[in-house]
């Protein structure tokens, strides 16, 4: 497998826009790493808010679909970067952390897991779409090279 770039690094501040709450659209993969198309579509709500002077925060979904999941996200003042952990309450396992940070309105975010048994790396891509509107994205990759998107979830800031 091709090495992960070198991690992006930010700022303290690359998720202050996130803080609040807000209503989501998620598009999964019902199926990953085997050249699906069919996507699942469902709806979520997020709150989101900071801890330690904004070093930190945490975010909290529930999805419609029964479940719910927190992420978990601690900036690193020395290296100037994130770490983003996720737990879900399916599995109650915290997955391994993908770390970076944002260029402007873009957010990279780097990290390794398993799926379905086989080691893959993962990438998170953020996109602030001004104050009110954001985007996610999760790809994993089993070979560095050629990603496959598996999870997009569209933010509108809750009235």
């Amino acid at each position: 497998m091709k090495p992960l770039p070198p991690f992006p690094t930010g700022d303290v501040h690359d998720f202050d826009f996130l803080m609040g709450e807000w209503t989501c659209v998620n598009r999964k993969l019902k199926q990953r790493l085997v050249g699906s198309d069919d996507w699942d579509v469902f709806t979520s709500r997020m709150r989101c808010q900071p801890y330690l002077g904004g070093l930190s925060n945490v975010e909290e979904t529930v999805f419609e679909r029964g479940f719910s999941g927190m992420a978990l996200r601690l900036f690193d003042v020395a290296q100037r970067r994130w770490s983003i952990h996720w737990i879900d309450s399916r599995n109650g396992v915290l997955t391994p952390p993908v770390h970076g940070g944002f260029t402007g309105d873009h957010g990279r975010f780097y990290g390794e897991d398993t799926e379905g048994g086989r080691p893959v790396q993962v990438v998170f891509h953020w996109l602030r779409q001004g104050t009110d509107r954001a985007s996610w994205e999760q790809a994993f990759s089993l070979d560095g090279e050629t990603w496959e998107t598996n999870w997009v979830m569209e933010f509108t800031r809750a009235a």
